[in-house]
């Protein structure tokens, strides 16, 4: 199929109906979810988060838009419970971009949708070499919508009229770009694949507790001991109850950078620790002695408590990296499937990540079944989560592949 011309972006600047007045009380509400359950069509939906401001991922301002209902934001901290908007909409098609970001936060609030289109999904399924919603929008509608505003401190109060701007543009078009999205899948023959997508979305289960998240700190993998990892785990863990009491991002309360520069000096008194660069600041100076009482706890943790250099243990295989000394059989495998996966994203013009979950791919490699044909392959994809249409795209093709290895 040819690739339709680009189009002339113009700048998207004003809501066509104005800047909404943020709905803020029960009474407003009410007419809101009024409108909305009079209006016709998708809506479109949004959220806005204060990342790298606040602790957590809460939601701070709620944006929709439906034809005949027009644009509202919602303040979901002055309104936390937003049931009956939900309420309203069942059955209704709710519009996202990257709804994997929004939904969770949403949910919070008792908003949950009965069927989901996500605009950015989409995008990967065509094969979009941008799937950001700014360059999605200029490349199918041929409309400029700037992005200034979305790594701002959304928790503000009383947002600036520039920012209820931008997020009510946020919305403006995104049902129109879902029409024309939809036209695209539906011509490159992937409706049903996205159909599929999608419901995985809106019905995901929470994410579990991460395992050890304090292992997660930036620059960890020059901690090459179990002392100095102690220190590490007590610092994180100091700093993620003080960012959480305080509803601060931890990385504003103490950078990673400096959590790893602690454990390579191990300080032993306060004066020694803000002597390091990365304790120079008077934020880390006024918490000092905080800070120092975690990394004696460290310091003191018993030898039977040390947290493992290698990590907690996983079902996980281990770093492909590793695979050629560890079991040449199972690299051979894995050289076999991404080699096929690499040609089907070629072939399907999709990003090689959304043919199948990498993790899924290298456990299949790394502990196969008994036969590798195509009904065991199946049995395989399909227990790790894999949709029905990748299920089909794939199984065959791999199962051809490691016949190749016999």
């Amino acid at each position: 199929m040819e690739a339709p011309a680009a189009l002339e972006v113009v700048p998207l600047v004003e809501p066509a109906d104005g800047i909404p007045p943020v709905t803020v009380t029960l009474e407003a509400l009410a007419q809101v979810v009024a409108a909305f359950a009079a209006g016709t069509g998708p809506v479109a939906v949004d959220a806005e988060r204060a990342s790298g401001y606040r602790y957590g991922q809460a939601t701070y301002l709620v944006q929709l838009r439906r034809e005949g209902a027009g644009t509202a934001l919602i303040d979901p901290i002055a309104l936390p419970d937003l049931s009956s908007l939900s309420e309203a909409l069942v059955g209704v098609e709710w519009v996202l971009h990257a709804s994997s970001q929004d939904l969770p936060g949403l949910s919070e609030q008792g908003l949950f949708p009965s069927r989901v289109f996500d605009t950015e999904v989409g995008a990967r399924l065509l094969g979009l070499d941008r799937v950001g919603l700014g360059a999605v929008v200029a490349e199918l509608l041929g409309l400029g919508l700037a992005k200034e505003h979305s790594a701002v401190d959304w928790s503000t109060r009383p947002l600036p009229e520039d920012w209820l701007r931008y997020a009510a543009l946020d919305v403006e078009v995104l049902v129109e770009l879902r029409e024309v999205m939809a036209d695209r899948l539906a011509e490159a023959g992937k409706a049903e694949w996205a159909a599929q997508e999608f419901e995985a979305l809106r019905t995901a289960p929470p994410a579990p507790p991460r395992i050890d998240p304090w292992r997660r700190v930036s620059g960890l993998h020059v901690i090459r001991d179990a002392r100095r990892l102690a220190v590490v785990r007590e610092l994180w863990t100091t700093r993620d109850e003080n960012a959480r009491h305080r509803d601060i991002s931890p990385g504003r309360v103490l950078p990673d950078y400096a959590i790893v520069a602690a454990a390579q000096a191990m300080p032993r008194t306060v004066d020694q620790l803000t002597a390091l660069a990365a304790f120079s600041g008077k934020g880390a100076r006024r918490r000092a002695a905080l800070w120092q009482q975690a990394i004696d706890r460290g310091l003191t943790t018993p030898e039977g408590e040390l947290p493992s250099v290698r990590g907690p243990r996983t079902d996980a295989p281990p770093p492909p990296r590793a695979w050629a000394d560890r079991d040449p059989a199972a690299a051979a495998r894995l050289a076999a499937a991404r080699g096929v996966v690499t040609a089907l994203s070629v072939q399907h013009h999709i990003p090689v990540e959304n043919l199948l979950q990498p993790d899924l791919l290298r456990r299949l490699c790394w502990s196969p079944p008994a036969t590798l044909d195509t009904a065991a392959i199946t049995a395989v994809l399909t227990a790790g989560g894999a949709r029905p249409w990748q299920v089909e795209l794939l199984s065959a093709e791999l199962a051809d592949g490691f016949v190749t290895l016999k």
